[in-house]
């Protein structure tokens, strides 16, 4: 993305000129470039005229899938054994292969399209998840603290606390990173009355955005002093430039709180300068943001280390088919997978270890399975 492309942006997305120039700090921090030559550096007007993001399944690769469902269904096995192997896709396994070639090394991004929900048992849709996503990456991490595999993203104002959640609410959300996951992925069961729509933006247009007009936002970002309070406290950079990759990780809710995960007061707040940082991230990815209007039986992929996401606020409807339903997967690659920054190895070795609990429910999980975490007193 060149500075004369991200103009129209900067108006709205970074101080002016004349404030910048006062900060007195330009260079970049060691080791970033001043600028990232790749196609994950998009925006959202440039990928919308191109939608060969979206693969839309023919009724031949359909037929395939519903093939390679019966297969599986043969060994008698839990769904966590499906693999490229067991759920095999002759024809549309190269395309996928494709897909989770760009998604690792290309733009960052793929919609699968023509599964119909309504066809499909509960069980059964959720194995034809599994199963072509493990063709994207064939690694299936846990969610949370509770070894929750799937996770269900549904509107539940049972309670204050869950209706703040952002798995639960129906309010919009700001961009952000999962904690951890090379690879996220959700599959819609079904979509709300109105709103809801998937927003995505390029992490590393917004550097070249910060790179050309505000490097000393991005030395903030590199730097190793960022409060983070979820899962647990600790301090590590928001942003990482490893083995020629970009690679951001934050959500605000770990560094500012919010209703449902309120910051305990003995913590370290934000500086003025992190708020900014902060601030300018949201403004760039909402300026060059991709929105996506999502249909049933939609499977996302996005690359959660070099893409933001967020959400719109939703109204759910009375008929089933009218309450956003959304199940959540993280996925690691053996083949594509980046190398992880040493402040994030943490998060992936839980998420993607051998030990420990995992729990594959169907369903919402039970109130016992949803951990509305708490940071710590």
């Amino acid at each position: 993305m060149s500075v004369l492309t991200a103009e129209p942006i900067l108006a709205s997305a970074v101080a002016p000129v004349a404030t910048r120039a006062t900060l007195g700090v330009w260079n970049l921090p060691s080791g970033f470039p001043s600028q990232l030559e790749a196609k994950l550096a998009w925006t959202g007007s440039s990928v919308s005229k191109d939608s060969d993001f979206i693969l839309q399944l023919s009724g031949a690769e359909i037929v395939e899938v519903k093939t390679a469902l019966e297969h599986f269904k043969t060994f008698g096995d839990d769904g966590d054994a499906i693999n490229p192997s067991n759920f095999p896709l002759p024809t549309l396994g190269t395309k996928l292969a494709d897909l989770s070639r760009d998604i690792h090394h290309g733009r960052g991004l793929g919609v699968i399209r023509g599964i119909k929900p309504s066809s499909y048992s509960t069980e059964d849709l959720t194995m034809i998840y599994l199963g072509v996503s493990s063709h994207i990456a064939e690694s299936r991490g846990r969610q949370d603290k509770r070894g929750n595999m799937l996770v269900h993203i549904v509107a539940d104002n049972s309670t204050k606390q869950a209706a703040e959640h952002h798995r639960h609410s129906t309010k919009e959300i700001s961009f952000h990173n999962e904690e951890a996951g090379d690879v996220v992925s959700w599959l819609t069961r079904s979509t709300a009355a109105a709103g809801g729509k998937c927003i995505i933006a390029s992490a590393y247009t917004i550097y070249n955005v910060l790179a050309a007009t505000r490097p000393d936002l991005i030395r903030i970002l590199a730097r190793s002093d960022w409060p983070f309070a979820l899962p647990k406290f600790h301090c590590r950079p928001v942003i990482f430039h490893q083995e020629g990759k970009l690679i951001m990780n934050f959500g605000r809710a770990a560094l500012l709180g919010n209703q449902a995960h309120p910051r305990p007061s003995h913590l370290p707040t934000l500086t003025s300068q992190q708020k900014e940082a902060l601030d300018a991230i949201e403004a760039i990815a909402q300026a060059t943001q991709l929105e996506i209007q999502t249909q049933a039986g939609d499977m996302h992929f996005i690359n959660n280390l070099a893409v933001l996401h967020r959400r719109e606020g939703f109204v759910n409807g009375e008929a089933l088919n009218e309450k956003r339903h959304l199940v959540r997967m993280r996925l690691r690659s053996a083949e594509h997978g980046w190398s992880i920054p040493s402040a994030l190895e943490h998060e992936w070795k839980k998420a993607f270890g051998q030990k420990g609990a995992k729990h594959w429910h169907l369903e919402p999980m039970p109130a016992s399975f949803f951990p509305l975490r708490r940071q710590p007193n």
